[in-house]
């Protein structure tokens, strides 16, 4: 990873910090650097503006409430903020009983060039990911893609691709223990 990528990794990670001391100066600042791509995240899920602009908020305010407990040895502060994210957009979807499952396929998960400001880290990040996700077999890969973006369950999983509750736990758990072995494998 390039010096930049890194010293923006340790900045949002302070950023971070400073939030669970209630810095506001600190979150506004945090807000600015990644509300982007935490939309495009909440956009790409819930495929709707006006809910993506809703549940970005939510995301904040979570932020907000939850920075206390951001661990910098357990994840990268932009991948606690996105989980975040993620799972606010899961409890809309979840709400709406709207898991679109049928198109999702990780081809069309990812927009192929991120844009300028997260360029260098983004690209090494997601070239990294779609290599360890191109290692998994096609089911395996859309279901994990499918239970990531949509947060669709295991029963849910299992009906759709027509297989039995058990073989897609095994699938989802294999694929996951896969792609964490392919990740930190490749540098």
């Amino acid at each position: 990873m390039n010096r930049s990528g890194t010293d923006e990794r340790d900045a949002l990670a302070r950023l971070l910090q400073q939030c669970g001391g209630h810095d506001e100066r600190a979150f506004a600042d945090l807000y600015q650097r990644t509300s982007s791509k935490l939309f495009g995240v909440c956009l790409t899920m819930l495929r709707e503006r006006g809910e993506a602009e809703d549940a970005l908020q939510n995301a904040y305010i979570a932020v907000w409430r939850r920075a206390g407990s951001f661990d910098p040895a357990r994840a990268g502060a932009m991948t606690w903020l996105i989980t975040l994210t993620r799972n606010q957009c899961i409890d809309r979807l979840r709400q709406r009983r709207e898991v679109p499952l049928d198109e999702i396929v990780a081809d069309n998960l990812w927009d192929p060039m991120p844009g300028p400001s997260a360029h260098g880290e983004a690209s090494e990040d997601r070239r990294r990911l779609e290599d360890c996700l191109d290692t998994l077999a096609g089911q395996q890969k859309s279901a994990v893609c499918a239970a990531f973006y949509s947060g669709a369950t295991y029963n849910e999983l299992a009906e759709r691709c027509g297989v039995p509750l058990a073989t897609m736990k095994s699938w989802i758990r294999r694929s996951l223990i896969r792609l964490r072995t392919c990740l930190e494998h490749v540098n």
